[in-house]
């Protein structure tokens, strides 16, 4: 359980949802165990470090 509370929640979610992928400009997946962002068309994961989605893709991971 997170210890924010449920409006700084909400907007963390908001955020998350309000992204898109830079390569493709489509969905992100949010992958809470392992604080990514999951770009399934792009095949690229973005970190999130410290509650901050890193959206550079030389930072991305990629993924199969």
């Amino acid at each position: 359980m997170s210890d924010a509370p449920p409006d700084a929640r909400l907007v963390n979610r908001m955020m998350l949802e309000a992204l898109v992928c830079p390569v493709t400009n489509g969905r992100l997946n949010y992958d809470s165990q392992r604080q990514e962002l999951i770009s399934k068309a792009a095949h690229l994961a973005f970190p999130i470090r410290n509650g901050i989605p890193i959206m550079l893709i030389d930072e991305a991971r990629d993924i199969d």
